[in-house]
């Protein structure tokens, strides 16, 4: 990770930049370079340390899209903010050609949902030398909403990043680069999703940063009463708060001045 993130202060605040017309919170609002730096802008002034910029939807149900439309998505972005901003850039992408050209263009992290399980992703990533977030997803995100089912939620999850772990360290992937995801949402019911966050802290054991992304899934909507997702903050802030308070180290948010309070708050008990 880049060397201007310090994990001992608080859990980081990663910022989502979807450049995308069909994401399930926020899809159309940034898609254009100059609105994707001036909401970049604001994300820093309000205490982002990463922003995360992904060109392809992944929520429930979303299609795939071409390689080509990708590239379009988030290059000019990714250098437009490289430009205006020396703050780190992760890309969320599975595609090998998008994170090569994410990280010329001066992306210093991959944020990948498919834990580089495409073609040629592994080489990709032991080759541009970068962080890389390995995150479980059963499925694809077609279809990973339509029956998840699991023995041991926990146990698996944990046994697939494992895994991935040991194949990047046999393709040459230095441990210290690697970061885990235990996916919440991505091919989970509630219930799964409230076990492996009751659990976190066996993902924190595991000795890799942890990073969790729950910001106004449909796990708080669903918890609260079926609550849209533009009243879902409060929840969101719920959950940011305990995953720093069990040991993530990198939270995924859109909301990130509340969200920075909120774990900056949680860190001044912890460490009172």
């Amino acid at each position: 990770m880049s060397s201007d993130i310090n994990f001992e202060r608080r859990p980081r605040v990663m910022g989502i930049l979807n450049m995308t017309p069909d994401s399930f919170s926020d899809g159309g609002r940034f898609n254009q370079a100059q609105v994707a730096v001036e909401r970049v802008r604001q994300m820093i002034q309000e205490g982002a340390d990463i922003i995360d910029i992904g060109g392809e939807s992944t929520r429930p149900g979303a299609p795939a899209i071409s390689e080509e439309e990708e590239l379009a998505r988030v290059i000019p972005v990714i250098e437009a903010i490289r430009h205006d901003s020396a703050i780190p850039i992760s890309v969320d992408t599975s595609k090998p050609a998008v994170m090569h050209a994410a990280v010329a263009a001066g992306a210093s992290l991959i944020n990948d949902v498919r834990a580089l399980q495409e073609p040629g992703a592994l080489d990709m990533a032991a080759q541009l030398g970068v962080p890389i977030c390995l995150m479980h997803m059963q499925g694809q995100p077609r279809t990973m909403q339509a029956n998840p089912h699991y023995d041991d939620v926990v146990e698996e999850v944990l046994a697939f990043l494992q895994q991935r772990i040991e194949l990047c360290q046999a393709a040459g992937i230095a441990p210290a680069r690697l970061i885990i995801d235990p996916g919440f949402g991505f091919g989970k019911t509630v219930q799964h999703n409230l076990a492996l966050f009751r659990y976190l802290p066996r993902f924190v054991k595991t000795g890799y940063p942890v990073l969790v992304g729950v910001s106004r899934k449909s796990m708080i909507g669903k918890l609260l009463g079926e609550r849209p997702v533009d009243e879902r903050l409060a929840g969101s802030l719920a959950l940011a708060t305990l995953a720093g308070w069990l040991g993530a180290a990198i939270v995924r948010v859109h909301d990130v001045r509340e969200s920075v309070d909120a774990l900056t708050l949680c860190r001044a008990v912890r460490h009172a």
